[in-house]
């Protein structure tokens, strides 16, 4: 620096502290560096660089946005639900290229890793370039970055495509009254009767009513091929109904109390009561010749569904149990009772062979996994609220669970990472009635707020990515 210079702007900083108070004074020489170059000229020149070799730029760059984000921010980017998160996540891969060598060449997006990839520039959702040609030098890991696909967001409508009124739909945790058939016909049991209600034509139709014979409707349930439809009663029987000719071909008895599951395998029929007896029949065949009784719960049983091989029934009851059957045994081969409340909801995984997931009731609100081929227990998530029905998606690796106490939500999870897709409300009640459309696409929920709702939840479009668990046995045969 000029020595004239200096000594002209140093005389003049020092008519400035002489009008200035001592406090004043003091303040600045405190906040003054001893090695600022107003007091020690430099040789070098007026520039004053501060040194930044201890610097740890590897742990700091990773923390700067820790101390910043909002408890809401931070909720959008775990759900990654908006653009803005994820190119925020891209461009902070590429800072991290091109600042420290980081080598990345991919952004990992565990919310959709099985949805159909759509590359970054063609979608022009990549904000800082949105032209191939507009790209800067970078590295080669940032190109590949660059050209990398972007995964779209399956938005989940949180308003029900329809609403249908469902009046004397019971508020009663441990009965069954909705069904939805392969045929694309739902069933729903009001009161005494049971009506059926034609997807395709919106035609309601009354199948039955009980009240001649006072009894009242605690269950309904399809059969594989759609054509037939099994009432449960309030008496302990199980009628047999053929839903094209609207006939009744049979009523099977044997259970004391209400019959409140039910579930098919092909021809066979399988039938849980307030009596704790599982009852396994087939229906081409007369009742006491081909009647299996299951007995191993203590209280009634209010869960019942066939594994998708059709080798295995897991049944949950008030007792707090979730057990397993097979079609050699009388008694279960296996009994989970890690539960602290009464199991009904219970959804086999289609993808993942032996894969089970069941849900407690208010004292226990909790979703858990089971591997039934190895009897160990795998995961478990607090939903805070009480489970009362779980349904496997058809075609992606997610289930949808609703509930009751307290909140009467309907939850959208994708498994195995159990992290939310969609949260839906909407009834006043508890959510205790859920079914799937055959093409997997979208379910009906019913509560005792009296109305049916159905839901787009799920895609139609297959996962691409196949199943690595070690569950899955037939991705291993030779």
């Amino acid at each position: 620096m000029d020595q004239d210079y200096e000594c002209r702007l140093l005389r003049q900083i020092n008519i400035q502290n002489e009008n200035a108070s001592p406090i004043a004074i003091d303040a600045v020489r405190a906040l003054t560096p001893t090695n600022s170059p107003l007091s020690s000229p430099s040789k070098h020149g007026d520039r004053f660089i501060p040194s930044r070799a201890g610097a740890n730029w590897s742990v700091n760059f990773h923390r700067i946005n820790e101390n910043e984000k909002s408890h809401n921010q931070n909720r959008k980017t775990k759900d990654g639900t908006t653009d803005t998160s994820k190119d925020g996540l891209a461009y902070s891969a590429l800072l991290k290229n091109e600042l420290l060598g980081a080598g990345i060449e991919k952004v990992q997006d565990p919310q959709s890793e099985d949805r159909r990839l759509q590359p970054l520039y063609i979608l022009g959702q990549w904000r800082l370039f949105p032209n191939y040609q507009d790209y800067p030098p970078c590295l080669p890991p940032s190109q590949k970055l660059l050209r990398s696909p972007r995964k779209p967001t399956r938005k989940i409508s949180k308003i029900p495509f329809k609403v249908l009124d469902a009046p004397e739909l019971q508020d009663d945790f441990y009965l069954n009254l909705v069904d939805w058939s392969s045929l694309n016909v739902l069933s729903v049991g009001l009161g005494t009767c049971v009506y059926l209600w034609s997807a395709c034509t919106s035609q309601v139709t009354r199948l039955c009513d009980l009240s001649v014979e006072g009894d009242s409707v605690t269950s309904v349930g399809w059969s594989e091929r759609g054509n037939l439809v099994a009432v449960g009663t309030h008496k302990g029987y199980v009628q047999i109904w053929d839903a094209a000719a609207g006939k009744k071909l049979s009523v099977l008895e044997g259970h004391t109390a209400r019959v409140g599951a039910l579930a098919w395998n092909a021809d066979q029929l399988s039938s849980g009561s307030r009596d704790r007896v599982i009852l396994q029949r087939d229906i081409r065949a007369p009742p006491l010749q081909s009647e299996r009784r299951l007995q191993g719960h203590r209280q009634e049983v209010c869960g019942l569904k066939w594994s998708t091989d059709h080798q295995l029934l897991a049944s949950g009851g008030n007792d707090n149990k979730l057990l397993v059957w097979n079609h050699s045994s009388v008694l279960p081969v296996q009994q989970y009772t890690e539960h602290l409340a009464a199991v009904k909801a219970i959804a086999w995984s289609p993808h993942q062979h032996g894969l089970l997931a069941s849900g407690g009731g208010t004292a226990d609100r909790c979703i858990r996994f089971w591997n039934t081929l190895t009897g160990q227990p795998l995961q478990c998530t607090d939903t805070g609220s009480q489970v009362c029905n779980l349904a496997w998606s058809k075609h992606t690796n997610e289930l949808v669970s609703t509930h009751g106490y307290s909140q009467n939500q309907i939850l959208v999870w994708k498994y195995p990472s159990l992290t939310q897709v969609a949260k839906l409300t909407g009834h006043s009640y508890r959510v205790l009635y859920l079914a799937m459309s055959p093409d997997g696409e979208a379910i009906v929920t019913g509560a005792g707020d009296e109305t049916l709702r159905f839901w787009n939840v799920f895609s139609k479009m297959r996962s691409t990515k196949e199943s690595v668990s070690v569950l899955n046995l037939f991705t291993r045969i030779r």
